[in-house]
């Protein structure tokens, strides 16, 4: 059975009675349908999930985790080659040791391995660890200025416990 209908703008349209499905409901599944299917393979392809990021940079830190393990193993050298001085370095070594320990706790990595020392002159060890201090003073210094507030605290620490040492080691 074919019904005939007047619309508003006087053309006459057919619809199927038998179907009863009428153009307007078939263009409105179909548009649903297509807006439905573009946004599946949106949701299911990485578009969103690239992993071209680039990594994240290396923390400021690590160097500061690198040179307190090198002055650590510097320490262990120097008392296995000047046993007599062993009372007076041990305690530096262990504060470096220590400093280590907890900057990488704080950065969040493994204590890597201790790097191997390197050589300083026997006849001016004292000075020449005096010197290494030095410039890891200004190193910790320099890291606590950039640092934040929850880091600098420790940074500070560093500063002065290697301050201290050079005047140990005078």
């Amino acid at each position: 059975m074919v019904l005939t209908c007047r619309v508003g703008t006087g053309r006459t349209t057919q619809r199927d009675q038998a179907s009863g499905h009428s153009r307007r409901k078939l263009l409105r599944t179909g548009a649903l349908l297509a807006l439905g299917g573009a946004a599946v393979p949106l949701t299911g392809c990485d578009l969103f999930d690239r992993d071209d990021q680039p990594a994240p940079p290396p923390d400021p830190l690590r160097p500061m985790v690198d040179e307190a393990l090198t002055l650590a193993a510097t320490y262990q050298a120097q008392m296995a080659a000047h046993p007599d001085l062993a009372d007076r370095l041990g305690p530096i070594a262990e504060a470096h040791t220590a400093h280590a320990t907890e900057l990488a706790r704080v950065i969040g990595v493994a204590l890597p391995t201790a790097p191997a020392a390197p050589t300083t002159d026997p006849g001016g060890t004292l000075t020449t660890l005096r010197a290494l201090e030095k410039t890891a003073q200004q190193s910790a210094t320099a890291a606590c200025a950039a640092a934040s507030a929850e880091r600098a605290a420790l940074l500070g620490s560093i500063a002065a416990a290697r301050a201290t040492h050079q005047e140990a080691l005078k």
